[in-house]
């Protein structure tokens, strides 16, 4: 079966390039300012035309209002919406009927409990995306190159769709893909040589390394 890449906070046409020459799914454009990958919508939607036809365009907010999304949506018309933020099931429910888009729902994980969420967003969001909660203090709800413990994925139903995020990189990946079962796959700091800087080589990597583990789970 087919897995989705995403490779995310893209800010530049080098790293865009690398990320769909290797084989990028979606590509994610990040809409928050206290994010080092905040990007224009403008600028988020010229490089969005150059992915045209080769990847998902996926709009990363954080409890945006309906005015941010509107010029958001208007600039760079995504394929997705992805929701990082607080927002409810009906929030969901009102943005997909709103834009006509496909969303995907950030939930935090830590914990077992934290999977109890799942219930709330199955059936509403198109999509979830399981990311490691953000230390205490934190001003980015993602991003932060921090991993949680996949095992608890263990209990997952495998009917839901769900990418994997958090933490990471071409070391892990194949760790992350022999006790996990996402039919996603979701990167941003662990392609970075700083902050909010994607690496070609480190994109160029971590594809390899997908390649890799994806041959060993087949096996």
């Amino acid at each position: 079966m087919p897995m989705d890449i995403k490779i995310c906070g893209l800010r530049t046409e080098e790293a865009l390039a690398a990320a769909l020459a290797g084989g990028a799914s979606h590509v994610g454009f990040i809409f928050f300012p206290k994010s080092p990958r905040n990007i224009e919508p403008a600028e988020a939607g010229r490089l969005r035309r150059l992915a045209d036809g080769k990847a998902k365009a996926v709009a990363v907010t954080v409890d945006a209002d309906d005015a941010a999304l509107d010029g958001i949506v208007n600039a760079v018309a995504p394929d997705v919406l992805q929701l990082h933020g607080s927002e409810s099931p009906a929030r969901v429910t009102e943005l997909k009927a709103r834009y006509g888009l496909s969303v995907m729902k950030a939930l935090s994980i830590r914990e077992r409990s934290d999977l109890d969420r799942i219930a709330d967003y199955a059936g509403i969001a198109d999509r979830l995306l399981f990311d490691a909660k953000p230390p205490k203090g934190a001003e980015l709800p993602g991003g932060n190159g921090l991993a949680f413990d996949w095992r608890l994925l263990s209990g997952v139903d495998p009917a839901i769709p769900y990418m994997l995020s958090g933490g990471l990189n071409a070391s892990n990946i194949t760790e992350a893909l022999a006790i996990a079962q996402p039919s996603g796959i979701d990167i941003s700091s662990g392609v970075e040589s700083a902050p909010g800087v994607k690496d070609v080589r480190l994109i160029e990597a971590f594809f390899r390394a997908v390649a890799g583990a994806r041959k060993n789970r087949a096996a």
